[in-house]
């Protein structure tokens, strides 16, 4: 009856695949192929050559309306023998909804994990044909890649060769995920600040000791350490967090899903640790319990990052919500886990997909120099603060202009100068040829020279043309200055753009903290790797140079002085200077 059932659905959506042309299912086709082939390779090593079930399918005819349904049910009935009645492994995903495409890379998947429960891991018949690797990643994985593909451009460059080929490929994308996540304004235009967050996983930290062990009570070797500013506070965090585990669940024991690492990034360790946390206190203290004063909570934090970020992409990629789930449930995670991966794998309409894709290209000025050329040659005047545009294009290798089109303009902008953030800039198609450039709005004056800074105020983001300057030697720079961390960055703020979220700072390296520090030398230059350009000079304020930062926390810097030098700065926005 269930075989039944599931076949009368996807005759619905049979049609559309047969209907469709051979060149646009040959990948489809050959992944069904393959997995049956493999399917009756490992039923024959499983149950015996030519032995079945009496109600094998058997189904090998690629136009078949139910060659998908009889792939999974077949595959369902030999992982009953592999596992057992209706036993599987916790990472089996079996049929998530309705979708032919969909349930077949399902069941590739599953068959691996059936045929390294029989075989062993990595182990397989010469005769076996195999899948992509990404086919034996988890659903999440799989999943996240897609929507960083539709909605982002992002593609994973991992070679197919790696060993840990799914880790290596989540931990490629770890970085785009956390720009994403926190590099997106809230409804109020605000972002999340991870140094604060962190803070605030160190004080539910403490709630939580003196709740188990006692007020003031901590295990021997605890630190305890509350100043953000210190270097070693993540990792401080982190010792702790396991001494309270080693404390109350006994040493090195942990329960599933526990991460127990942190990175260089502080928005990637404060989803680790708050994650963690939030693990031991429902293991510890009781599920959904909290001490009072508790901070965390956004109850999707308590869930797997991966988890987290996918929820994110496709609640602001599809403008919907997952429905009414209740936090307070036990299961609330694997809740989330199966709503947003069927919203993935069955996504709203085609016209809201692709009204949410064309929304996330539109941006605004903020006072960007408009050029007739991605060369910056014929300039056409400063396009006004809250002029909207929606990006088209962005320059090859390294360049930061980007195409843009408007009311009665389509012109070239640095993207630093309007508020299209990095990782959608980064998603633009290349330049296809040279598109028609004109600028007719009552704004455009030119074509003309680049004026000088002179006579503009802060308003304009002004590109200083200088002369290119070659990569800053990795080992030269650390042979003959001092490596310094983000707090001993002294910043001096000039101007901010709310709107845009940047602030125009001048930068000073100190020999210490630089709360109140003293020996501090001018920043000579600073170079964006990320960019691999020279990040431009806006203006000068007693003497010191003045650049323009992105709110929050940048890394992938060179911020040299004199003396010394740093790889990332913190911009505090003005609600918490």
């Amino acid at each position: 009856m269930r075989r039944l059932l599931f076949t009368l659905i996807l005759c619905l959506f049979a049609a559309s695949v047969s209907a469709a042309p051979l060149a646009q299912t040959n990948s489809f086709e050959l992944l069904v192929f393959d997995a049956r082939a493999d399917l009756e390779v490992l039923a024959d090593a499983v149950l015996g050559v030519g032995i079945r079930p009496q109600s094998w399918t058997g189904n090998t005819n690629l136009q078949s309306p139910t060659i998908v349904s009889d792939l999974w049910f077949d595959n369902e009935q030999l992982a009953d023998a592999v596992f057992g009645p209706s036993i599987r492994p916790d990472a089996w995903i079996g049929a998530t909804v309705p979708v032919p495409e969909v349930i077949a890379r399902n069941v590739r998947h599953d068959l691996e994990l059936a045929a390294d429960s029989f075989f062993g891991r990595d182990s397989r018949p010469a005769e076996w044909r195999g899948g992509a690797p990404i086919l034996r990643c988890d659903q999440t994985l799989q999943n996240t890649l897609i929507m960083l593909s539709s909605f982002y451009g992002l593609q994973a460059q991992t070679p197919e060769s790696a060993i840990n080929y799914c880790g290596a490929v989540q931990a490629e994308i770890e970085d785009e995920l956390v720009n994403i996540v926190f590099g997106t304004p809230d409804a109020n235009g605000n972002l999340p600040n991870p140094i604060e967050l962190l803070g605030a996983v160190r004080g539910d930290l403490e709630r939580l000791a003196d709740e188990l062990l006692g007020l003031n009570t901590r295990p021997n070797g605890y630190i305890g350490s509350r100043d953000l500013n210190s270097p070693t506070f993540v990792g401080d965090v982190l010792l702790d967090l396991q001494l309270l585990a080693d404390n109350t669940l006994g040493l090195g024991s942990r329960p599933p899903g526990w991460i127990g690492a942190t990175t260089n990034s502080p928005a990637t360790s404060y989803l680790n640790l708050r994650a963690d946390l939030e693990l031991l206190a429902d293991t510890t203290y009781g599920v959904n319990r909290r001490p009072t004063g508790w901070q965390g909570v956004n109850s999707l934090e308590r869930c797997q990052p991966l988890v987290r970020s996918l929820v994110f992409i496709v609640e602001s990629s599809f403008e919907i919500s997952l429905g009414e789930l209740d936090p307070a449930a036990p299961d609330y995670c694997a809740q989330v886990d199966i709503a947003v991966n069927s919203l993935v794998e069955n996504p709203p309409v085609l016209d809201i997909v692709d009204q949410a894709a064309e929304q996330r290209l539109m941006a605004t000025s903020n006072y960007a120099f408009a050029y007739l050329d991605y060369a910056a040659l014929d300039y056409m005047g400063v396009m006004p603060g809250g002029t909207e545009f929606r990006a088209v294009y962005r320059n090859f290798g390294a360049s930061n202009m980007m195409f843009v089109s408007g009311d009665n303009f389509a012109v070239y902008l640095d993207y630093r100068f309007t508020t299209l953030p990095e990782i959608t800039f980064r998603s633009l198609p290349t330049l296809d040829g040279e598109p028609l450039a004109y600028c007719d709005a009552l704004w455009c004056n030119g074509p003309g020279p680049t004026p000088t800074p002179t006579g503009y105020g802060p308003l304009i983001g002004v590109l200083i043309q200088t002369t290119p300057i070659a990569t800053p030697d990795p080992a030269t720079i650390a042979s003959t200055k001092q490596l310094v961390s983000w707090n001993y960055i002294r910043v001096t703020y000039v101007f901010d753009n709310l709107q845009a979220r940047t602030a125009q700072v001048a930068l000073e390296v100190c020999a210490q903290p630089a709360v109140n520090a003293t020996g501090c030398e001018p920043v000579l230059q600073v170079f964006d790797n990320n960019a691999n350009a020279v990040k431009p000079v806006i203006s000068q304020y007693n003497g010191l140079n003045v650049y323009e930062f992105r709110y929050g926390y940048t890394t992938n810097l060179v911020i040299e002085g004199e003396s010394r030098y740093a790889n990332d700065v913190w911009i505090a926005d003005p609600t918490i200077r």
